[in-house]
């Protein structure tokens, strides 16, 4: 018997083909061994169905968290810093830095382990639900995760299928279920399903548990619309009959049983092993420019406290030269300092520095960065102007890491079906035979006599063109993937042409659904697909019934679907549907000219055009075709291009039919979306699958392209006549020509003095560009067809791939400029462009939700995007900017003193501050006011940012946290630095400044130097606020009397948790001195000063065009924002 099974096996593999097709798992359906003679039982041990999103477990939360934290570099060096303060001998306290981190880290970690938790809930609830298997002829009720590889399956309607199923049967006669599978890959319309011939007939427990059958296929893999498989069913111990197993017998995990009452299947992937599983992708983490800046700015300050350190530590060992300075009286050395290593003491001393100084790297901003841009990002969520009353949503936010990139966008590739248009189709018209009917003026296929507008480009049709017509109605009835209702289903002879209820079809084509309800008003209804027969209802009320041999599917690549039927009176049909490219070169009759005229004159006014054409075969060919698919279709190797290929030999020498437009309405407000962006200087690019003329009409409908925009054109059409290399180079020489005689920055968008251009490019054309040439030099041809896209207002992609899409995304984001990007979208063939960009949006739109999960925002109408970039970019650029910049600039007022202070202390690490004031400043004295401020700020009403789109230039290539802004900042907190040590030290050298003739210690000098500091930056930050709220002001004189408060009772209580308290009395002893009080406020006035006028200055002689509106809405008395809640 072994040896007849492995005969079979070597014949089965061998004979079909397979010998390299290794990579397979056998299932046995219901874990039945196969009969006797058949193949040997091996058991195989699978995964089981549990599904596993979390990232950590209670076990390994802790360590696995910290590891992910310390390899932050700002947080791996405070760790360090503070097993020095631990090991070594060093001026301050291990609290001082200890506690930050720890503060930092454990709320970090607290907001991982809540979200970590929300996916640990998510899985159970997931793994926990119920499930019902078939057991030994009867239902089960079990958890899905004790789902196993072979399990059957029942699934009911509006259930979500448990893990990946082979269909087995169905509660339809038919044998077919509807799927929606809007969770996988984001189409919400519903998809046909088919069972497996030979079992789709059992339909009770009983019978499919009687059911002998092995299933071979392939190991998981994450292509949702790929399977290769084919079952075994045994049937009295005869040889077994094998049938192909395809995508179209196969449910996802994820997708949702519709409009079938209940489905049987078997278990084939389960858990991590299921496509929805495989196709988990942890998102590309994406870095904001702005965090970029921030990293470049540590590594600086960084440097700065390595020389602070050598040259403090290179100098105390110079001061100590001299014997007496290096053993003074008073601080006499241990014969084990005397023996100790030089290089050793001079690196324990540079660590001491380190940590003396290590405050100028401001941990506590990472944590308010964060709390930035979480808090910030609600007020997106909350715009009440952003929420489609019509769909009920508003905009989500699925990271907050990128709020401030959308105020820095440089480039906008935005998809056109369904994100500039409502992909809600309407049929507007049909040629047939040269003759055009437009449904709103035609009755039973003829042209109404008033009909003046109908543009009649032949003759109306004799007796033979009437033939044609219906058939060419007949080849839209049946052409088609569509299924009706059960509940919207009418009997034939009661149902008119105009009774369709649009509710009533179900198709994964929006294009399909109009095309059947269009041509219903010329008096063809097509009723329902029932037994494999075709029903529709003719011009006369009569019920025509077509058998429905093949289905030759649609796929992007040959662009048209066929199906093959057979007549009542026994003809053979093909009727073939597709795009015109894909079918004019397949036909060999018809009225091509007319057709093709037609077909260009619809795509220029922005229709969406089919062509439609047949083919009679006579018996012998269609068993020719049928073979062919057959092999085609149970090859395990390669099927899919064995497919393809069979495909390509049948549907040939077609006849021309005719040709559908169907007109797919623009978005509202699109149009002043787009040129609003354009005004900020955003280049805008449009990408999108369909055909060049119809794109092109919407471009100039949604003002993308004007009607003085010269279009330049690299085409498949194009190339045909010139080489690649003629036409990139003739289009260089003119945009260069025009860009020579008129200076334009690149950024600049539109300029009203000059020819403005637009390109338009097609997906062939592109891999050509894309393409390595034969000597290499593939980027000689990038090159110059970016310089050509630079000097180009707007640029059409069409015919584009989604792979393409991503391509042309990231050929921009990593041309020389490094521009900002952002991809805005709403199918699921635009997420590979979203991830791509710097920035991805989707669009929640009619083509599923792939997109908007797929997003790091997700708006309702792409008409939002006018306010998130302009006004809400704009407000969380110039917050977070401000946030950054300041946190350093306090930081450098904070530790510059303690540097000075050296100088004058012997080089001995003396700290200037109190070890409460170090632990503190950062937390608690200056970090509310600048997170309010990060949060509230309006430099500019909001009304005036949407009104005026140019003011979005102002901050545009990071303007904020470049260089120049970066060293005034660090400048500026260096000057003040130098006035508040300097200025307190001259003014009470040798002075006395208390009533009792005392002089002050220096803990009274540390505390006034810190007071004065407290007091400049806070004010600083006042300075700059433009938009004043309560909330402003409570926090900002709130938290320098918190100062005050806690000051007076630091140093005012004697605190038994503390061993020595050398601050008692020194803050009340420093207020009770005039002196003093005049220091303070003298000193805080010269600190703030330059910073006043270098203001005033600026806005006097060169102001920006923000600035220029500030002054304005000064003078006129009204107020520079709005309250951000009461716009929302």
């Amino acid at each position: 018997m072994d040896r007849c099974s492995l005969v079979r096996t070597l014949v089965n593999r061998y004979c079909a083909g397979e010998e390299d097709w290794v990579d397979s798992r056998t299932v046995y359906v219901g874990h039945r061994e196969p009969p006797p003679g058949a193949e040997a039982y091996i058991p195989q041990r699978y995964p089981d169905n549990r599904i596993v999103s979390a990232k950590y477990t209670f076990w390994n939360f802790i360590p696995k968290n910290l590891f992910e934290q310390f390899r932050r570099i700002a947080n791996f060096y405070f760790l360090i810093i503070f097993l020095v303060q631990l090991i070594i001998d060093t001026p301050t306290s291990p609290v001082t830095s200890g506690l930050p981190l720890f503060f930092v880290i454990t709320v970090t970690a607290i907001k991982q382990g809540y979200e970590d938790w929300l996916r640990h809930k998510a899985d159970n609830a997931m793994n926990q639900c119920p499930v019902h298997f078939v057991q030994h002829g009867r239902l089960v009720r079990k958890q899905s995760r004790k789902l196993r590889v072979g399990d059957i399956v029942m699934v009911k309607e509006d259930e979500t299928f448990p893990c990946d199923l082979i269909f087995l049967s169905s509660s339809r006669a038919d044998g077919t279920c509807h799927v929606t599978t809007a969770s996988l890959d984001g189409e919400s319309s519903h998809k046909t399903h088919y069972a497996v011939q030979d079992t789709k007939g059992f339909h009770s427990e009983e019978d499919i548990d009687s059911l002998h059958a092995t299933i071979e296929c392939e190991q998981p893999q994450p292509d949702l619309y790929k399977f290769v498989g084919r079952i075994n069913v045994y049937n009295d111990q005869n040889d077994p009959v094998v049938r192909s197993l395809g995508s179209e017998n196969l449910l996802l995990r994820g997708a949702t049983l519709k409009n079938t009452e209940k489905i049987f299947g078997v278990a084939i992937y389960t858990g991590m092993e299921t496509k929805m599983a495989l196709n988990y992708q942890s998102k590309s983490q994406k870095r904001s420019a702005v965090e970029k800046s921030m990293n470049v700015f540590l590594v600086v300050y960084l440097c700065i406290l390595i020389s602070k350190a050598l040259i403090n530590t290179t100098l105390k060992y110079v001061w100590q030269s001299e014997p007496s300075r290096d053993e003074p009286w008073y601080n006499r050395k241990t014969e084990a300092e005397r023996q100790r290593n030089l290089f050793l003491r001079a690196f324990t001393d540079f660590l001491a520095f380190m940590v003396l100084f290590n405050y100028i790297i401001p941990v506590s901003m990472y944590v308010t960065v964060e709390l930035q841009k979480f808090l910030g990002s609600y007020f997106l969520t909350w715009d009440e102007d952003m929420f489609d009353e019509e769909m009920g949503e508003g905009p989500l936010v699925n990271t907050s890491d990128l709020n401030e990139e959308l105020g820095q966008v440089e480039y906008v590739f935005t998809d056109k079906t369904g994100t500039l248009t409502e992909n809600n189709m309407e049929f507007k018209e049909c040629c047939v035979e040269g003759h055009v009917c437009v449904p709103h003026a035609v009755c039973n296929g003829q042209v109404l006599p008033d009909a003046s507008a109908i543009d009649m480009i032949d003759a109306s049709p004799g007796a033979s063109g009437r033939e044609r017509e219906e058939l060419f109605f007949r080849a839209l009835c049946l052409c088609h993937t569509i299924q009706v209702k059960d509940d919207d289903e009418v009997d034939g002879p009661q149902k008119s042409p105009d009774s369709g209820k649009r509710s009533a079809y179900i198709s994964s084509s929006p294009d399909e659904v109009a095309l059947v309800e269009g041509i219903q008003r010329f008096g063809f209804t097509y009723l329902r697909l029932k037994d494999n027969y075709m029903e529709l209802l003719n011009r006369d009320n009569d019920i025509e019934r077509f058998e429905l041999l093949e289905i030759l599917s649609f796929d992007s690549v040959r662009r048209r679907m066929s199906v093959i039927v057979k007549s009542a009176t026994g003809e053979i049909y093909l009727f073939c549907k597709g795009a015109d490219s894909s079918i004019f070169p397949r036909v060999t009759e018809g009225k091509v000219d007319q057709i093709q005229s037609r077909v260009e004159r619809n795509a220029v006014e922005g229709l969406r055009t089919l062509c439609v054409a047949y083919k009679t075969l006579i018996p012998e060919e269609y068993e020719g075709i049928r073979e062919l698919l057959q092999d085609a279709k149970v090859a395990l190797q390669d099927r899919d291009k064995k497919l393809a290929e069979a495909y390509e030999q049948i549907e040939t020498d077609l006849v021309l039919l005719g040709a559908t437009a169907v007109e797919d309405r623009l978005q509202e407000k699109a149009a002043d979306t787009i040129e609003a962006l354009q005004k900020a200087g955003i280049k805008v690019w449009v990408l999108t699958g369909d055909k060049m003329e119809t794109a092109a009409a919407t471009c100039y409908a949604c003002k993308l392209f004007r009607r003085n925009t010269q279009l330049l054109e690299v085409t498949t059409k194009r190339l045909e006549e010139q080489s690649l290399h003629d036409v990139l180079f003739e289009l260089s020489k003119t945009v260069l020509r025009s860009s020579a005689s008129l200076t334009r920055d690149n950024f600049s968008g539109l300029s009203a003095d000059m020819q403005d251009y637009g390109l338009i490019i097609d997906g062939a054309a592109l891999s050509l560009i894309m393409k390595p040439r034969e000597d290499g030099s593939s980027s000689n041809y990038r090159e110059l067809f970016l310089d050509i896209c630079r000097n180009c207002s707007a640029v059409l992609c069409c015919r584009m791939a989604p792979l393409q899409k991503a391509q042309i995304v990231k050929l921009i984001k990593l041309s020389k400029e490094h521009p900002i990007t952002l991809a805005i979208g709403d199918g699921a063939n635009d997420v590979s462009m979203i991830l791509e960009a710097h920035v991805g949006i989707g669009v929640i739109g009619k083509e599923g939700r792939q997109a908007a999960r797929n997003s790091d925002y997700a708006i309702p109408k792409f008409k939002h995007l006018k306010k998130m970039l302009l006004v809400h970019g704009h407000f969380y650029y110039i917050r977070i900017s401000e946030l950054v910049q300041y946190f350093f600039y306090k930081n450098v007022c904070f530790i510059f003193p303690q540097f000075l202070y050296q100088f004058f202390c012997g080089f001995s690490q003396q700290t200037l501050y109190d070890t409460a004031y170090l632990t503190l400043y950062n937390i608690s004295f200056t970090s509310l006011p600048i997170l309010l401020y990060s949060l509230m700020e309006q430099h500019v009403a909001m009304d005036t940012l949407k009104r005026d789109p140019a003011l979005y230039r102002d901050i545009a290539k990071n303007a904020l946290l470049r260089w120049r802004a970066f060293i005034y900042w660090t400048l500026l907190g260096l000057f003040n630095a130098l006035v508040f040590f300097f200025g307190a030290y001259f003014m009470f050298e040798n002075t006395t400044v208390t009533s009792n003739g005392q002089v002050f210690g220096n803990w009274t000098f540390g505390t006034l130097v810190f007071t004065v500091m407290v007091l400049t930056v806070t004010l600083k930050l006042a300075l700059d606020t433009h938009y004043w709220t309560w909330v402003n002001h409570f926090v900002i004189w709130g938290s320098l009397l918190f100062y005050i408060v806690f000051s007076l009772l630091w140093g005012g209580v004697i605190w038994p948790f503390l061993s020595y308290q050398r601050m008692y009395y020194v803050f009340i002893q420093m207020l009770s001195s005039g002196p003093a009080w005049l220091a303070i406020v003298l000193l805080v006035t010269v600190s703030l000063l330059p910073d006043v006028l270098k203001k005033v200055l600026c806005r006097q002689l060169w102001p920006s065009a923000t600035e220029r509106v500030q002054t304005s809405r000064f003078v006129s008395g009204l107020p520079l924002g709005s309250h951000p809640l009461a716009t929302l």
